[in-house]
């Protein structure tokens, strides 16, 4: 895959400063900087400013480029091991690394080889090479510095509920959401070769997938052991040679960790998906006439019915929204204000995550924005995109 240049194009408007100013990683490394032309980027913009067009396209030329060499090893993703020495290493967030020239799409993902945002990834981009990453803020570093070309991270489970690292980080950084995907998660209990159910004495997982598994677990009587991932839990069992441990992870994990499958589909909800979205330097561009996700975050100012107002916009048209979600301001958590005679108040300040099934391409949503932007101390877009129809 050919290096490209490191810039960013016109995104949907409003374009609004991001809440939360982050710092670069500044640090000396070993790789050469070189210049290439700059190609053309193809970006949309909703016009909330006024009555215009549902989009506007738009390029912009910057001479310069990053041309990186990659730090991670060269064992293709789809080679079944068991040294895990021989897997891809995972990104830690020092990495800077460059994308190794290829036809596959480079996608990030949180965690190890085997992991379920793995699967995700795959089922996402077909082919995909697959880049692991330490920490979900590494995957949107690595999509911004041209490292990897997309991202595929999780932001909400039916049973554990949203994943708020994410929604503080997409308000962070600056990448679009282009798309996302629905993975069914099927827990394994997986142990070395010849140990047998009666032989364990603890499992290892992460908190969540242990907690899914409570009554398979209780059954067996055995010590529940949190560790960062599942993959993890597999890698370490696999490492350690363990003879009286299993790990609850994914049979892609067991393959890959050369790990014995001593029990399928051992959650306790058979419902268990988890919504993952796809990330992007750049905005799909939204048409109408396909089914089309838009995703926002506005903030409002204090009083009565204010959120009922914001909602509101969204009801009038007939908009339906398909979630909604509040996280207090990071960078500015309380707001003053004068409630008569009792003085000075402290109110927590939010911000408001919405989901609705509306493209940008809509003179409706556009108008339902606009709408709301009369009245928002703050509104971005996030991104507009096909929905996930598969349930």
């Amino acid at each position: 895959m050919n290096s490209v240049p490191i810039a960013r194009s016109t995104s949907f408007q409003p374009r609004f400063v991001a809440e939360d100013s982050r710092k670069p990683i500044v640090k000396k490394l070993p790789f050469q900087v070189a210049a290439r032309p700059r190609m053309n980027s193809l970006a949309v913009a909703a016009n909330l400013g006024g009555g215009g067009p549902a989009a506007a396209y738009g390029g912009s030329h910057n001479a310069g480029s990053l041309e990186l060499r990659a730090l991670l090893d060269e064992t293709p993703p789809d080679v079944v091991c068991k040294d895990p020495q021989s897997l891809p290493r995972p990104l830690s967030i020092a990495d800077v690394s460059g994308s190794v020239n290829g036809p596959r799409l480079r996608v990030a993902y949180q965690g190890l080889p085997g992991a379920y945002s793995e699967a995700a990834a795959a089922k996402a981009y077909p082919n995909c090479e697959a880049v692991p990453c330490e920490q979900f803020e590494t995957a949107f570093d690595a999509v911004e510095r041209w490292i990897v070309d997309r991202a595929v991270l999780p932001i909400e489970n039916s049973l554990g509920g949203s994943i708020h690292r994410n929604y503080d980080l997409l308000l962070r950084h600056s990448l679009h959401i282009v798309g996302e995907v629905k993975h069914a998660v099927k827990h394994c209990l997986l142990a070395n070769h010849g140990v047998k159910m009666e032989d364990l004495k603890r499992v290892l997982s992460h908190p969540q997938a242990l907690a899914q598994c409570e009554n398979t677990l209780a059954k067996l009587g055995v010590v529940r052991e949190s560790v960062d991932d599942t993959a993890g839990a597999a890698q370490f069992i696999s490492t350690h040679e363990l003879q009286d441990a299993g790990a609850v992870a994914s049979s892609l994990a067991a393959d890959i960790y050369g790990l014995n499958i001593l029990a399928r589909d051992i959650q306790d909800d058979p419902d268990n998906v988890t919504r993952f979205l796809m990330l992007a330097r750049e905005p799909v561009i939204p048409v109408s006439d396909k089914p089309f996700k838009t995703s926002i975050v506005f903030s409002l100012e204090e009083g009565p019915g204010m959120l009922f107002k914001a909602l509101a916009v969204f009801a009038m048209r007939n908009i339906n929204l398909t979630k909604i979600e509040s996280r207090p301001r990071k960078n500015r958590p309380f707001r003053i204000a004068e409630d008569g005679s009792n003085g000075l108040l402290k109110y927590f300040d939010y911000l408001f995550y919405v989901d609705f099934e509306e493209s940008m391409a809509s003179q409706n949503a556009q108008n339902a924005l606009r709408h709301l932007k009369e009245f928002a101390t703050f509104l971005r877009i996030l991104g507009s995109y096909p929905r996930d129809m598969n349930e």
